[in-house]
């Protein structure tokens, strides 16, 4: 028997194949440790690359290199290597103590990243699928404090902290009326906006129109929250259900005068405008409604024409300046500049006439004569402008009057490029003399600069002009000039 023994030791030690021996109960243990271990180890590891982690066999040799390669076939040889590794193994067990156990084939993060290799043996997930969770990960698993984020145990006033905190929080179970105006109470008493509109939606969710208006009349705060919120989200319906509930009746008008801000067709815009005139609004404002459907009206008018006159390019303005844009829809003012510059010489009968505008919608003089000005010198008019500021008076006498100040007139010829003969006109018209003489050297006006310090018989500010040798200056009016001081002296 001992010699048998022997000879059985000699056979298994000179083979070319390793024993494979399967790991008992307590060796599963420890893997399931080991397991455990690396996963709560997670937030720990860097996620590295497959290829940077080197796996294992069980016998200890790298995976994928040759010689394992050979093992593994020579492995599944077939049923006569089957009976002998068994015979083998049983035969190891008995007679020598457990192999050390050799490192994990695992790849912790083709792990982390769900992915396996194939020829791998059972992978990490596999081994431990019929272990509960909190066994081996239960950091991973959510906090039990957070639970209690998912109760409907709490108060009044504990639901209105959670909504001014922005957690989660159901208000389905505020059933009773009382309980929802309760509710809306605790919510006014913060003075938090997002929460009281939190609280509104819900209410307006689950009462009816009658009992939500009938509550919110008394609570003026929770009223005008209200009333913003629909304005934001557009919900003109309940919006006039309310005003006609609460009798705000220029309110109401107004709310449904906005609606025609979402009509895109004129013609059906004016129909609108025209049915808004009757609403209950207030003098002044029933006033603007009236101009803005009379202006409508003429904008259409006046774009049908204008639009046959440009097609068929017989009018020389709309050769020389296309038009930009339709008139439509455009504010007063610029319907102002547009018949200006198109429609300057009408008589007063057309509805596209500048001065039938004019009287039609009472505009003030300062801003006709201010947005007419722009429009004519634009198109470098420089008699139009000359006309616009020429007045008669009962005699006959002719004189030039700004409403706006010719200081301001300058301005806007400079901005549109008029030449200094032009700007020296008006500049001599200013009535400051200060403000003369800065307009005249800001816009190299040099003629009015001498004669303002010649009329103020300045000679000292006259040499020190004509000491700085501009070009541009006229000699002849600056020897002139020194003759009459000389002549006034002497006088």
């Amino acid at each position: 028997m001992s010699r048998t023994k022997v000879d059985e030791e000699e056979y298994w030690h000179s083979s070319k194949f390793k024993a494979f021996t399967f790991d008992d109960d307590d060796d599963e243990l420890c893997q399931l440790k080991e397991s455990k271990r690396a996963v709560n180890s997670l937030r720990d590891i860097v996620d590295d690359d497959d290829d940077d982690l080197e796996r294992v066999s069980w016998s200890g040799e790298p995976v994928g290199s040759i010689s394992w390669s050979i093992k593994e076939t020579a492995s599944s040889g077939g049923p006569a290597l089957e009976g002998r590794e068994q015979l083998k193994t049983r035969n190891s067990l008995s007679s020598y103590p457990p192999l050390p156990k050799p490192a994990s084939t695992y790849s912790l993060s083709s792990f982390f990243k769900g992915r396996s290799r194939l020829g791998s043996f059972q992978s990490l997930s596999d081994a431990l699928s019929d272990v509960p969770p909190k066994n081996y990960a239960p950091e991973l698993r959510r906090p039990k404090g957070e639970y209690k984020d998912y109760s409907s145990d709490w108060s009044l006033s504990d639901t209105v902290r959670r909504l001014q905190k922005g957690k989660v929080c159901s208000l389905e179970r505020f059933r009773s009326l009382q309980d929802k105006l309760q509710l809306l109470e605790e919510a006014v008493t913060i003075h938090d906006g997002n929460v009281i509109t939190a609280v509104l939606i819900f209410l307006k969710r689950t009462l009816s129109k009658e009992i939500l208006f009938r509550e919110l009349e008394v609570r003026q705060i929770a009223l005008r929250h209200l009333i913003h919120f629909l304005k934001e989200i557009g919900d003109q319906k309940m919006l006039l259900d309310l005003f006609r509930y609460l009798d705000r009746t220029e309110e109401l008008a107004l709310s449904q005068y906005q609606e025609h801000l979402n009509i895109q067709d004129p013609e059906k815009r004016k129909e609108f405008l025209k049915s808004c005139i009757g609403l209950p609004f207030s003098v002044e404002d029933a006033a603007h409604v009236q101009d803005h459907y009379t202006l409508l009206e003429r904008q259409i008018i006046i774009e049908v024409n204008d639009r046959h006159l440009e097609s068929s390019g017989q009018t020389e303005i709309f050769r020389k300046h296309p038009r930009k844009a339709s008139i439509l829809n455009m504010p007063l003012v610029t319907t102002l500049f547009y018949s200006c510059f198109y429609h300057y010489t009408e008589p007063e009968g057309t509805f596209s006439s500048p001065i039938n505008l004019k009287k039609t919608f009472k505009i003030p003089d300062k801003q006709y004569v201010l947005t007419a000005l722009a429009a004519r010198a634009k198109l470098r008019a420089w008699q139009d402008v000359d006309a616009l500021f020429t007045t008669k008076n009962w005699l006959g006498y002719t004189k030039k009057r700004a409403p706006i100040g010719f200081h301001r007139v300058v301005e806007i010829l400079h901005k549109n490029n008029a030449p200094v003969q032009v700007l020296q006109e008006y500049i001599r018209l200013v009535e400051d003399v200060d403000t003369k003489l800065n307009l005249a050297t800001k816009f190299k006006c040099h003629d009015v600069v001498i004669e303002t310090y010649r009329d103020l018989k300045d000679r000292q500010q006259l040499i020190a002009y004509r000491s700085i040798g501009h070009k541009l200056f006229t000699k002849e009016l600056l020897e002139e000039c020194f003759k009459d001081l000389v002549r006034t002296a002497v006088g």
